[in-house]
């Protein structure tokens, strides 16, 4: 029984210095899987043009009287402390402005997307009416300059009560890309 026991021993400490040379024989392996990198797969999107006004329901301009002449009036962005549009893109566009008058209101408007001036007699208006907007985010002044007549005044003070606010007039603001519209196979244009 001894012999036997001492067999034992021997062979449980021959399986011991096996498993320590590198050489493991059982049934059951006895270990814990790990996960192992075996391929990378590449995630891509087709990205499109993007133009973004923000804060566009806080855009306003409040035109002014010029002191010199009662039948012109001009003014830039000024609603909620909104002195600039802030214009957002991916792309270079150029951006365009115009402004048409309400109905029955006398003189005739110009706009412009560089002059800042406030005072009606300040110079630019009309001349700036389009812009080249680089990529990333530009703040552009908008402003306009109504030119009257002897019938100005009254077309838009007529049956308004004083202080109220009347729209005499709307600028319109558009966009267009400067470059040529990409062509693949899978966007088929722009």
């Amino acid at each position: 029984m001894l012999k036997r026991s001492l067999i034992a021993v021997a062979v449980v400490a021959m399986l011991a210095s096996c498993v320590n040379a590198g050489e493991i024989k059982a049934h059951c392996w006895p270990c814990q899987f790990v996960a192992l990198e075996i391929t990378t797969i590449p995630v891509t999107v087709d990205i499109g043009y993007y133009v973004v006004i923000k804060d566009q329901t806080k855009l306003g301009i409040k035109v002014k009287q010029d002191s010199q002449n009662f039948n012109n009036f001009s003014g830039c962005l000024n609603k909620s402390g909104m002195k600039r549009m802030k214009v957002q893109t991916n792309f270079e566009l150029k951006l365009a402005a115009s402004v048409s008058k309400a109905s029955g209101i006398e003189g005739s408007f110009k706009v412009s997307l560089t002059d800042t001036s406030d005072d009606a007699s300040g110079g630019g208006y009309g001349s700036t009416a389009e812009i080249t907007v680089s990529p990333g985010t530009t703040d552009v002044p908008v402003c306009v300059k109504l030119e009257g007549n002897d019938k100005t005044l009254f077309s838009i003070t007529g049956t308004n009560a004083p202080g109220s606010n009347v729209q005499i007039a709307t600028v319109k603001i558009t966009v267009k890309p400067t470059g040529q519209p990409c062509v693949t196979d899978e966007m088929k244009g722009w």
